[in-house]
């Protein structure tokens, strides 16, 4: 907030530099005694005595109640003494002395009228600048603006949004301050930063990492994540991937830091993290990087920051993980985002294609409010979409997660201001929902000796061939999450060096509610002669021997792992169900099975490597009476002979 000298540069310089050496000078009044109160109120103000000017500047209105300077000034003590409401009532007795006196102040009046959520009172003052005709293009601007923020904000609360927001009680929730929430994927495991006593006389207080698991129907008691992640100093806003064992976190001013506040990841390997690593360059640079949104795989990365070359005072940015393992230059995400004041706490849902941040420069109803934005077809993220009030009020609103069903929010807030900030969760509105997620939740293990194992998965989509998720099973554990927006068709590859890869079919086109997620665990079999995997991702016109487009995708894992392991040779098999002749299907399947390998070897994998075989109906693994059985008996198998 401006001192004392913005007011008196606002008003032409009439009177600045005069007030200041307090010479003689023109002022609204004649008063002696009321220009002295002034001049000390002046004094005191300069040094942030606000108490003392407020009582002088008083005293000096006492003298002459007519005296506009002092109403002035007083009014900008009480703003930057956060008395609002005091300032407010002080402007307008001001300013009805004369209007014309500082027109401007009208703008200061509605700007803290609108902050208090005054908005009709603020509307008026907007409208009463504009009707003063001062011919300023700039104050007539912010005018404007004003007046679209105030009847934007008049409407969003003639139409609230049903919004019951819930504590997550006392398990989550302290006297202390809890915030910025993070959530995995499967909604078990619950990461807050928490505002706790310091360690140390220099800190009082610090930010710390807490974790909470669901357990039946509450959240258990938070526990200190301890270290390494958790330090003397501070360390917050942190995200986690859908699988919860990957966290991206904003520390500042560490010895190790690329500017005053970066980005840090850490790895949980078994129930183990890692020593935080900065980011480095070129996602951190000599300014601030913060309040990081991590997506599901951990492969894209959304975050605040206020580097050169942005649209305003901090910007979203994002930056993506390559092949080898290094982040790109970050890209700012534009201008339909990113407006000249400040965008901050991103989220990206693990949908990947709705984006929740905060912002103060988008018409809100004051304050930092809640947007989300949704990618176009092309992937171009579309004009933001205020979540409405009372979700948004003219208090300030950020650190918004949603779970990956979309049906429920997560935010801190301190309406009970007794007990400082807590973590509240409420049903999100129909229309501002990301695309639902479920996921496929389970274990890596060798099918010989039940031995768990590190393996990537590769979550595809069938339409596009676009790679939607990328991550790998723990090492220690063999668990693995992988997040699954509903609506779409997938092809889920998990695999492994020395081992024939898992295939499976996750067909969720024209599914948009999937509350059930997939428990499924994985084995994987060596790449040893006899062991065999069905191709789930390959598929055929009805009745036909002809390849869908879809299945180049699956078919093209078979050709990388024919290049990778030159000393295997396979065998095509196809089956169908007992439908129709026992003549026509084996001829349907030895087709099949011989598509299948003209594919392989018209990529060029050499034929002597390939036989194709067709069993017809003659080897089920299911029974034929049911859909679901005959589904299963139609299918393509790769074996390996040697």
């Amino acid at each position: 907030m401006s001192k004392t000298i913005t007011i008196f540069i606002a008003l032409a310089g009439l009177f600045l530099q005069p007030i200041i050496s307090k010479a003689q000078q023109a002022v609204t009044t004649k008063s002696k005694k009321a220009i002295e109160a002034y001049n000390e109120g002046l004094k005191y103000f300069s040094l942030n005595r606000y108490t003392d000017a407020a009582a002088s500047l008083n005293q000096a209105i006492e003298a002459d109640n007519r005296f506009i300077e002092a109403y002035l000034v007083l009014a900008e003590v009480y703003e930057d003494a956060g008395y609002p409401l005091k300032a407010i009532e002080v402007y307008r007795k001001g300013l009805a002395l004369d209007e014309k006196f500082y027109p401007y102040g009208f703008i200061r009046q509605a700007n803290l009228q609108y902050n208090e959520g005054l908005y009709e009172d603020a509307l008026k003052a907007y409208e009463h600048f504009i009707s003063l005709n001062t011919g300023n293009p700039g104050h007539i601007a912010r005018a404007n603006d004003g007046i679209d923020r105030c009847r934007f904000s008049i409407h969003a609360v003639n139409n609230p949004v049903d919004f019951h927001p819930e504590s997550l009680g006392p398990g989550v929730n302290t006297t202390d301050d809890e915030y910025w929430p993070s959530l995995s994927a499967d909604e078990k495991t619950l990461v807050v930063t928490r505002l706790v006593p310091g360690s140390d006389i220099l800190n009082k207080i610090q930010e710390d990492f807490f974790i909470s698991v669901w357990e039946g129907n509450n959240w258990s008691s938070m526990d200190n994540m301890g270290s390494p992640l958790n330090t003397p100093n501070n360390e917050g806003a942190q995200t986690l991937s859908g699988d919860g064992r990957l966290m991206v976190f904003t520390a500042c001013n560490r010895s190790d830091g690329v500017g005053r506040c970066d980005l840090y990841t850490a790895n949980r390997i078994g129930d183990n993290w890692s020593v935080p690593v900065n980011l480095g360059k070129p996602v951190n640079s000599a300014y601030r990087e913060t309040q990081p949104s991590i997506t599901p795989d951990g492969r894209t990365l959304y975050f605040s920051s206020d580097r050169p070359g942005g649209k305003g005072l901090h910007d979203i940015y994002v930056t993506r993980l390559n092949e080898k393992g290094e982040w790109s230059v970050p890209e700012n995400l534009g201008e339909l985002i990113n407006t000249p004041g400040t965008e901050m706490s991103p989220f990206v849902h693990p949908d990947n294609q709705s984006l929740y941040f905060s912002s103060d420069g988008l018409i809100g109803l004051g304050g930092y409010d809640l947007f989300v934005s949704r990618r176009d077809s092309a992937g171009e993220w579309q004009k933001p979409v205020n979540l409405g009030y009372p979700i948004n009020t003219h208090r300030d609103e950020m650190g918004l997660i949603v779970n990956a069903r979309g049906n429920k929010a997560y935010y801190a807030s301190d309406v009970e201001a007794i007990n400082g900030k807590d973590i509240f969760v409420f049903d999100l509105p129909l229309e501002t929902r990301p695309v639902m997620t479920t996921y496929m939740k389970g274990k890596v293990f060798d099918v010989r000796d039940h031995r768990l194992l590190r393996a990537e998965f590769e979550l595809t989509d069938l339409e596009t061939g676009q790679v939607s998720y990328r991550s790998f099973s723990d090492s220690v554990t063999g668990e693995f999450l992988v997040s699954i927006p509903v609506n779409r068709n997938y092809m889920l590859n998990v695999s492994r060096s020395g081992y024939l890869f898992f295939s499976e079919n996750v067909a969720l086109k024209n599914i948009f509610n999937a509350d059930s997620p997939f428990l499924k665990d994985v084995p994987l079999y060596p790449l040893m002669a006899g062991n065999s995997i069905v191709l789930r991702n390959v598929f055929f016109e009805t009745d036909s021997y002809a390849l869908k487009s879809e299945s180049r995708i699956e078919l093209d894992k078979v050709v990388k792992l024919l290049q990778a392991n030159p000393g295997i040779h396979i065998e095509i098999g196809g089956h169908t169900d007992n439908t129709g002749t026992e003549a026509h299907n084996q001829a349907l399947s030895e087709n099949r099975a011989k598509a299948v390998t003209d594919y392989l070897v018209s990529a060029s994998i050499n034929p002597s490597r390939i036989r194709y075989k067709g069993y017809g109906w003659s080897v089920p693994v299911a029974g034929n009476e049911t859909p679901e059985g005959r589904a299963q008996n139609r299918r393509t198998e790769l074996k390996v002979v040697e």
